[in-house]
């Protein structure tokens, strides 16, 4: 049986291009490191990833790659004393994702699109990488589109990631899924 592209794009990314993934990811980084920490790009990096999170090659989709810095969460050393126990500065965990900062991130940078979706696209020693799959909501070709319709309707809440609608907004999407789409399939057959 013949394979997909997507299933060999997403074989890079597994162990058998590993080598010559890595290789290739060491310049692509160096690049990276260089360029603003949000920044749109033409096209997405991992386009198996974004295609099945909702991405479409369309007018008003707009990826962008955000850059975070790694490392743990820790706070700083209080100045006045107590025992190390209680300075409250290790084990602390972070109440958001890496991904959910990165999705907040590019939303305040691009006021006027909404967020879709993200995924991990890199990391190095010093910085990770998202990639954000942004609407706009305001043009037509995104308001016919029954897979963003759910994300622009008018009862959907704007600037829902900011607002921690996410969750929600998933649920809303798989059942715009399961009831309309089927009923966009049978209304031509019945013309």
């Amino acid at each position: 049986m013949a394979r997909s592209a997507y299933s060999y794009m997403a074989m890079w990314y597994r162990k058998i291009g590993r080598e010559v993934h890595e290789r290739l990811m060491r310049k692509i980084l160096i690049e990276w490191r260089k360029a603003p920490a949000i920044v749109r790009v033409e096209r997405p990096f991992r386009l198996e990833r974004a295609r099945k999170l909702g991405y479409k090659a369309k007018q008003g989709v707009v990826v962008v790659r955000v850059r975070l810095m790694r490392g743990p969460f820790n706070r700083r050393r209080p100045d006045s004393g107590r025992r190390p126990k209680r300075m409250g500065v290790y084990g602390i965990t972070a109440w958001k994702s890496w991904r959910q900062v990165a999705e907040e991130r590019a939303a305040r940078k691009h006021p006027n699109l909404e967020v879709l979706n993200s995924y991990w696209v890199a990391d190095d020693g010093i910085y990770r990488y998202f990639e954000v799959i942004l609407i706009d909501c305001n043009l037509p070709t995104i308001k016919n589109d029954p897979l963003y319709s759910g994300i622009c309707g008018r009862e959907v809440p704007r600037r829902r990631i900011i607002r921690r609608l996410r969750e929600r907004q998933k649920k809303t999407i798989e059942y715009l899924k399961k009831t309309l789409l089927p009923r966009l399939k049978e209304a031509p057959s019945q013309q």
